[in-house]
């Protein structure tokens, strides 16, 4: 089954697919995709995210997969929903974005085997996840300022139960920019694959219903720019549509933004 969260004439609804551009809210209405605003399609707690978890990304940055995972956090601002728009600041000169397979928590999780780590998947949607590679400090430690910026980090649009997903998930998930293709990569090329994760993340944090854990990129990220549209896949699991939009949509110049920029590095 898949499921959505929206808002829509001024309250918060489930949804489930209904046809080509058209969801069926809880209460029965039909209405257009475009009429919604599509909100993350889960009540998310904790964001626990991946980098270099896929060798073919880590070779493309030139560095040696890891010995450990690299794990960081997201905070809940950095959350929008699918047909969001995400802010590329006007001094960014590389800001790229990550399709990525999210796996999302369904039952408490401490000290969790391997073997058994896959009956605690509630279901998968899917993330991308931007970052903006000039504002980072070390390849090895993302910052807060690259990782956990206000709309950076898309998802949805479904949450897709684990019960209609194969164990461990194998799918296809590819990228594009403006119609073109630009990523391509396949979950079974995971460094860590998602048992591995859970029974590691386990081991020291308790996991919670709806936290949520984003596996990582394969090659082929590129530049975005204002007004690109920027299209995540991942096979069986839908469309992830978002838009890169200027400093004025948010409110700020773009000599008051870059400004703004080199004070949050200081």
């Amino acid at each position: 089954m898949k499921r959505a969260r929206v808002a829509y004439s001024g309250a918060i609804h489930e949804a489930t697919p209904a046809g080509a551009d058209s969801i069926r809210l809880a209460d029965g209405r039909v209405v257009a995709e475009t009429d919604v605003v599509w909100l993350p399609p889960f009540e998310v707690g904790t964001v626990i995210a991946l980098g270099l978890n896929y060798a073919d990304h880590a070779k493309e940055l030139a560095f040696k997969p890891q010995d450990e995972p690299l794990v960081f956090l997201k905070g809940p601002g950095a959350l929008i929903g699918h047909r969001g728009a995400t802010r590329r600041p006007a001094d960014a000169t590389f800001m790229h974005y990550e399709c990525e397979l999210a796996v999302v928590i369904g039952k408490p999780s401490r000290r969790v085997a391997r073997v058994d780590a896959m009956a605690h998947v509630a279901g998968y949607t899917i993330a991308n996840d931007y970052a903006i590679r000039d504002y980072l400090e070390n390849w090895y430690r993302p910052n807060l300022r690259v990782k956990s910026r206000d709309g950076a980090t898309a998802l949805g649009p479904w949450l897709v139960d684990a019960a209609d997903v194969e164990a461990p998930p194998q799918r296809a998930l590819r990228t594009l920019v403006n119609g073109r293709q630009t990523q391509s990569g396949h979950t079974r090329d995971l460094v860590f694959d998602i048992a591995f994760l859970i029974e590691y993340l386990s081991a020291f944090m308790t996991l919670a219903p709806g936290d949520v854990i984003l596996t990582g990129t394969p090659e082929g990220v590129v530049n975005v720019d204002v007004g690109d549209e920027v299209v995540c896949e991942i096979e069986g699991l839908g469309r992830l549509v978002n838009r890169i939009a200027g400093d004025a949509e948010f409110g700020r110049s773009g000599t008051a933004s870059a400004q703004g920029e080199k004070k949050e590095s200081a």
